[in-house]
């Protein structure tokens, strides 16, 4: 089945917005009620007068879409490219794109991030939770398979990988084999993928399955989660409805124009060096974790920039989410470490997930731990 058949009526109509600078871009510019004076700063950068603020952005980011999908590379190009206000927006609008509200659902393999299920309760989609391997948090494909086709109403699949608050990457087989053997949209989001040691991305694969939608994101290796700039890979018939859809101006111009920054040689040269760092501190900070009396497993994997660990109840010495829940409190009020609690998602009993920060953020948590705890 092709995803033409999955996407909603009213959206395979749709028109999307255009204005006169769709065609005619330089000149006196005249067309869109901007105002001509100038943005009104008192402290206005040379670098802020040089963008531009008063007019409006380009509502295509070519330039910025061709980058990105350099970056990527393996035949990917900008037409290949929906971006949007962080991974959310496209999380969203693919809700948007292919289910109709009250009737259609979505499923997802849990634990897994949040914004799914937030999105889809905006969207009033039903949400069909599948369970991963609940020791290794690996996907079950059978399982997903035979769940999927099972219910009919159910049109997407969203894939968190590496998993959030797993930390672990998917067997990009297992994606594909669940592809082969189910006739809806699988959207894989991979917002941590980067932090691997070396793994691959599958946004190449969008061009070979026309049902997958790979997501992914500059808050997280790039390190700007204050920018907001967020990004879906689909195959360009997919993607350029995705388009279509979203606000005519939703990437502002200073968001562009940090992206491409990043996406220079010489920035993405950076962002490597950073990662290498973040991977040697948690390495680091998981052998350090291990020997302190009173935290168990590194429940999840190795392959983000956060661990997922367990907390013992000292008189069991089993993960305990009132112990687990006790720690993150005493952390954050009297030692001014904010972590996160996780205890209450499936298969995550008693478990923190903490971020991998420098070297001096990791020795601080590692002594309150060890304090806490000992």
């Amino acid at each position: 089945m092709s995803f033409q058949a999955l996407v909603r009526p009213n959206i395979l109509k749709l028109v999307p917005y255009r204005c006169a600078r769709d065609d005619f871009s330089e000149g006196v510019l005249l067309d869109a009620n901007e105002n001509t004076s100038g943005p009104a700063i008192h402290d206005l950068k040379n670098s802020e007068v040089i963008l531009e603020l008063n007019r409006y952005p380009d509502p295509h980011q070519q330039k910025l879409k061709s980058l990105i999908a350099k970056f990527r590379g393996h035949g990917l190009t900008h037409e290949n490219l929906y971006l949007g206000v962080g991974s959310d927006e496209a999380i969203d609008s693919i809700i948007r794109v292919f289910c109709k509200p009250g009737i259609d659902k979505l499923a997802t393999c849990v634990p897994t991030y949040g914004m799914y299920r937030v999105s889809a309760d905006i969207n009033d989609v039903k949400v069909v939770s599948i369970p991963l391997d609940l020791e290794t948090f690996e996907l079950q494909p059978q399982v997903t398979i035979k769940a999927l086709n099972a219910d009919p109403s159910i049109k997407l699949l969203y894939l968190c990988s590496p998993g959030n608050p797993t930390g672990k990457r998917l067997n990009p087989e297992y994606v594909e084999l669940v592809i082969n053997n189910w006739n809806g949209i699988v959207v894989v989001d991979e917002a941590y993928i980067d932090f691997t040691d070396g793994a691959p991305s599958m946004a190449p694969l969008v061009n070979q399955y026309d049902r997958l939608i790979v997501l992914q994101t500059l808050s997280k290796s790039f390190g700007l989660a204050g920018v907001r700039l967020g990004l879906a890979y689909a195959c360009k018939e997919l993607a350029s409805i995705m388009n279509a859809l979203k606000a005519p101006y939703n990437i502002s111009v200073l968001t562009a124009d940090t992206g491409i920054r990043a996406l220079s040689d010489e920035s993405i040269a950076i962002m490597r060096t950073y990662i290498s760092e973040i991977q040697r501190e948690r390495k680091r900070l998981l052998e350090a974790l291990s020997n302190i009396k009173g935290i168990g497993r590194n429940r999840g994997g190795c392959d983000a920039n956060f661990v997922l660990v367990e907390i013992l109840d000292a008189a069991t010495n089993k993960p305990s989410n009132d112990r687990a829940h006790e720690v993150y409190n005493t952390l954050a009020t009297e030692r001014k470490v904010v972590v996160r609690f996780r205890g209450n998602e499936l298969g995550c009993e008693g478990c923190l997930r903490m971020s991998i920060g420098t070297k001096r953020e990791n020795d601080i948590l590692i002594r309150e731990l060890t304090d806490i705890l000992g």
